[in-house]
C-alpha cells in the first residue's frame, strides 16, 4: 500500500474523471479494477485503495449517476428527435428504439458510473480516509 497521498499530491479533478472514465483507479490510474464488465474488485491492485466501500447507502451514490445518466441520455434524444424531424418525427423509431435504448444505456454505463461516482467521492473525501479500512 502506497501512504496517503498530500494534499498537494492530490490528483486534480480532470485526472481523477479522466482515469475513472477510462475504467482505472482514480486515484493512481491503476488497473485492471473490474474483473468482468459490471464486477470491480474490492481494492485497488496498484495503490490499495477501497473500492467497494461497505459505508451504509454507498452504492446507491453509482446507481443514481447511472439512472441520471441514462434517463439524460434518453430524453435527449427524444426532445432532439422531436425538434430536428417536427413535423414528420419517426413514430415508430420513438416508440421501440427509446425503450431499448433506456433498458441498453444503465447496463453499459454502469462501470463507468460506480468509478465516476468513486473519483467524485475522491474529490470530497481523500483517499487516505479509505486506505486502511
Amino acid at each position: 500500500m502506497t501512504p496517503a497521498l498530500s494534499a498537494a499530491a492530490r490528483p486534480a479533478a480532470a485526472t481523477l474523471f479522466g482515469r475513472a472514465l477510462c475504467r482505472r483507479c482514480p486515484n493512481c490510474g491503476g488497473r485492471p479494477i473490474f474483473s468482468r464488465w459490471i464486477r470491480m474488485a474490492e481494492r485497488c491492485p496498484s495503490c490499495g485503495l477501497v473500492l467497494t466501500r461497505k459505508e451504509s447507502g454507498y452504492s446507491l451514490g453509482g446507481f443514481w449517476l447511472n439512472m441520471l445518466f441514462a434517463e439524460g441520455v434518453t430524453a435527449a434524444l427524444l426532445v432532439g428527435t422531436l425538434i430536428r424531424t417536427w413535423p414528420d418525427p419517426p413514430w415508430d423509431l420513438l416508440q421501440y428504439g427509446l425503450p431499448a435504448l433506456a433498458v441498453l444505456t444503465p447496463v453499459l454505463f454502469y462501470p463507468f458510473s460506480k468509478t465516476l461516482f468513486l473519483a467524485l467521492d475522491l474529490m470530497v473525501r481523500p483517499s487516505a480516509h479509505y486506505e486502511h479500512d
